[in-house]
C-alpha cells in the first residue's frame, strides 16, 4: 500500500460506522480501531505507531455565544488539510517558514509539512495563488479537510 491509499483508508474508516478494521497486504498490515471517545487508533507492522485523535468539539453556552459570533467567517478560496496530523510551517524550528501571508505561490511549491504517524508529509500548492491568511498556528493539530490557508487564485 502506498501512502495515498493509507490516507484514503483512514479517511473512509473515520467516516464509517465501523469500529474496527484490519487490512493485510503481503507483509504490510494496518489495524484501526475507534476508541471510547470516537478516537481512531492506527497501528502498523512498523515499530512506531501513533494515535490519531479527533480534536475536542467546543460546546456552546450562553456565555460563549458572543465569543463565537466574534470569530470571523472564512471567505474566499482555501487550501485544506489532506489528512489528520500536526501542522508545521517550516522544515525545522530554526528555519524560515515555507510561506508567509502576502506571498505569491507557484503550483507545486511546498506550503507546509503535516506530520502523521511520525511521517513528515509536504503539502504542495495545487495551483498558483497568493496567501491571504494562514489559519493554523505552528505545531497545531489539524483535522482532515480543515482549512489551512485562505488564498486568492492567480
Amino acid at each position: 500500500m502506498d501512502f495515498k491509499e493509507i490516507k484514503e483508508l483512514i479517511r473512509v474508516f473515520d467516516k464509517s460506522e465501523l469500529n474496527k478494521l484490519k487490512v493485510k497486504e503481503g507483509e504490510f498490515e494496518v489495524s484501526m480501531q475507534k476508541g471510547f471517545e470516537g478516537n481512531t487508533v492506527v497501528t502498523t507492522a512498523a515499530p512506531v505507531s501513533a494515535p490519531v485523535a479527533a480534536a475536542p468539539v467546543p460546546v456552546a453556552t450562553a456565555s460563549a455565544a458572543p465569543a463565537a459570533e466574534a470569530a470571523p467567517a472564512i471567505s474566499g478560496d482555501t487550501i485544506n488539510s489532506p489528512m489528520v496530523g500536526t501542522y508545521y510551517s517550516s522544515p525545522s524550528p530554526e528555519s524560515q517558514p515555507f510561506v508567509k501571508e502576502g506571498d505569491t505561490i507557484k503550483q507545486g511549491q511546498t506550503l507546509c509539512i503535516l506530520e502523521a504517524m511520525k511521517i513528515m508529509n509536504e503539502v504542495e500548492a495545487e495551483f498558483d495563488c497568493k496567501i491571504l491568511k494562514i489559519l493554523v498556528d505552528n505545531a497545531s493539530p489539524v483535522e482532515y479537510d480543515m482549512p489551512l490557508f485562505v488564498v486568492e487564485k492567480l
